[in-house]
């Protein structure tokens, strides 16, 4: 598989000017990064994986796994600006000729932003056949009613995918079936239907609650069939699990590179603390189980770019990937002791931001559910 030498030299190189200092200014204010986006859609990279006749450079997942790995080993952040990679599939694969020509090339220039997804709700959380926002077909229009929750990026956004019940569920439905993705947009919408509401958390991820006061879409903005749009999701969902796997990875290395120079330059007792075993075993361990979470991300984005169904391996890179950046952090943080807590080392930053990956886009125990059940053949367990 292509290594994307290239494209990560250059990544990096825009990412050196967006050092650990300015991240520290926006964590503290919980802002969002601007200028790092503005510098990446200039750049093309977050254009990626649109076709060329719409003014992108049209490549491959991988590609788009490259430079978001080496965001995160840069000590920068994607969670800013990585969904309007994965939600890109949707469009691509099932909006129609005229979406993609009214939407695509202005989402290629940065005219406009595609980063909110409206999947998740408060009452339903992962169960996504479960969810109750709906979308009322009334002459032209959808009328839209319901909430979401972690909505992230939606404030700074001008696109939105959204998943609705268009169809009431009935006795022998599928309760993934009747459900439609609408494209939504942000600015007409906010102040006529469409209320934001921002969530403070643990890490700067620019997150949200979203109300829908019978909100008005245009007909046309449905993508593809009324009705399918859970399985529309469900390719973007894959698409997601090995992006964020890739950024896991990227995290790792971070921590690893960073925890193994601390290690050699902080003396103690006379003596370098990496030349301690207690210092060296987890640093060493948390880069082989790094190594092997790679792997799985590589063997996922083989078979996605093969037009296979990845639904085991997403899941396991993601899983495995963010389990060697979560174990990575620790050896990180635990490698430089009382300076690990101190906000210009950078690293309680970064072990905050992937910590969150334990549990979104997706829980690591309903990956083990889902692996129990599809791959183990084992009784479903919810």
């Amino acid at each position: 598989m292509e290594h994307y030498q290239d494209i990560r030299e250059a990544v990096a190189k825009l990412c050196a000017r967006f050092p650990g200092e300015y991240w520290r200014a926006l964590d503290r204010d919980m802002a969002y990064p601007r200028e790092f986006v503005k510098a990446l859609t200039e750049a093309g990279w977050l254009s990626i994986l649109i076709p060329e006749e719409y003014g992108g450079s049209g490549l491959p997942l991988s590609a788009a796994a490259a430079v978001l790995e080496e965001i995160q080993r840069a000590g920068c952040n994607g969670g800013a600006c990585h969904a309007q990679m994965y939600t890109m599939g949707t469009l691509l694969r099932h909006g129609s000729a005229a979406q993609k020509q009214r939407y695509l090339p202005k989402i290629a220039t940065g005219e406009l932003r595609l980063q909110a997804f409206g999947v998740t709700e408060p009452t339903s959380g992962t169960d996504t056949g479960a969810l109750k926002t709906t979308a009322r077909l009334v002459g032209d229009h959808f009328v839209v009613k319901g909430q979401k929750i972690w909505t992230s990026r939606a404030e700074h956004s001008d696109l939105m995918l959204l998943l609705a019940r268009t169809t009431p569920l009935a006795d022998g439905m599928k309760k993934t079936d009747g459900l439609s993705v609408i494209i939504v947009e942000m600015r007409e919408a906010i102040g006529n239907g469409l209320t934001i509401r921002p969530i403070r958390t643990m890490m700067n991820h620019a997150t949200t609650e979203i109300f829908f006061d019978d909100l008005r879409v245009p007909a046309e903005n449905l993508i593809g069939e009324e009705g399918k749009g859970f399985r529309y999701i469900l390719s973007g969902m894959n698409a997601e699990r090995i992006l964020i796997a890739s950024e896991c990875v990227g995290d790792a290395k971070w921590f690893i590179d960073k925890a193994s120079a601390y290690a050699r330059e902080r003396h103690v007792f006379g003596r370098a603390i990496g030349q301690n075993q207690g210092i060296q075993f987890p640093i060493a361990r948390a880069y082989a189980n790094m190594r092997a979470a790679e792997l799985m991300v590589r063997e996922a984005l083989a078979l996605y770019e093969a037009g296979k169904n990845p639904g085991a391996e997403a899941n396991m890179a993601k899983m495995l990937a963010a389990d060697a950046s979560n174990e990575a952090a620790n050896a990180c943080i635990q490698t430089h002791g009382g300076f690990g807590f101190a906000e210009e080392y950078d690293v309680e930053r970064k072990f905050r931001e992937t910590r969150l990956y334990q549990v979104a886009p997706i829980s690591t125990n309903l990956i083990l559910s889902f692996l129990a059940e599809h791959v183990l053949g084992l009784p479903r367990s919810y």
